[in-house]
């Protein structure tokens, strides 16, 4: 195992419906297989000392699928989540615009947080509704409503805006930005992940479908980011 691993891990889980569609069955089955592979990736994540992992599950713009396929896909979610929070080994926390979700689907995110508040291990983060430019836009909103409430003037809240104080306001504060960013499928673009975060991240493009992603595939990519010599952005 390298000597030289990341503290957190930023997950694309792409091509459930390229699986799917490969091995001929539903779109809906492609969503379960994908799910049901989360589980393994996380128990990996634990074996090499991981501490932070970021699930791309669902993004704003799938938010606009169609009702037929958005619909089972988002109880697939919901009971993927219900499942790791269920097994107390993982923190769970919900990331994403979740005013734009289902009420059902916002309450059981929120409740596998709650559930899994006290639990030491790994920290999951589970992006469903996330939208890179969303959590952007939602950070510097934030930042000034708070100011608002503080009842500074508009020249001071133009002076508080900066790198800093948008972080504080990210859905991931508090976290260290990922240091690997693993996208499945074959695609090779960020597609808005954590565009903010992954400023100086090392990104790993792997041709596996998400639900055919195996432990070699994730040992390939720590093995990879330990021979690199990261730059931070320059």
């Amino acid at each position: 195992m390298p000597d030289n691993l990341p503290r957190h891990i930023g997950v694309m889980l792409d091509g459930n419906r390229r699986w799917a569609k490969a091995v001929g069955q539903s779109t809906a089955h492609g969503h379960r297989a994908g799910a049901a592979n989360i589980e393994p990736l996380l128990g990996w994540c634990d074996e090499v000392g991981v501490e932070v992992v970021t699930l791309w599950l669902l993004s704003t713009d799938n938010l606009h699928r169609p009702a037929e396929e958005l619909e089972p896909l988002l109880e697939i979610i919901a009971e993927a989540v219900d499942s790791l929070a269920d097994t107390r080994r993982w923190r769970l926390h919900p990331v994403g615009a979740v005013d734009l979700l289902p009420d059902r689907l916002a309450e059981r995110l929120k409740a596998a947080e709650e559930a899994t508040r006290d639990v030491d291990g790994l920290w999951v983060n589970v992006a469903v509704g996330y939208g890179g430019r969303q959590e952007i836009a939602d950070a510097v909103r934030s930042l000034l409503a708070d100011g608002a409430r503080r009842g500074a003037s508009l020249e001071e809240l133009a002076r508080e805006v900066d790198i800093d104080a948008i972080s504080e306001h990210l859905y991931t504060k508090g976290q260290p930005d990922p240091d690997l960013v693993i996208r499945t499928s074959g695609e090779q673009r960020l597609g808005g992940f954590l565009l903010w975060q992954s400023a100086t991240s090392e990104f790993y493009f792997c041709e596996a479908y998400w639900p055919d992603f195996r432990r070699v595939d994730f040992l390939r990519a720590l093995r990879s980011y330990a021979l690199r010599q990261r730059r931070f952005g320059a």
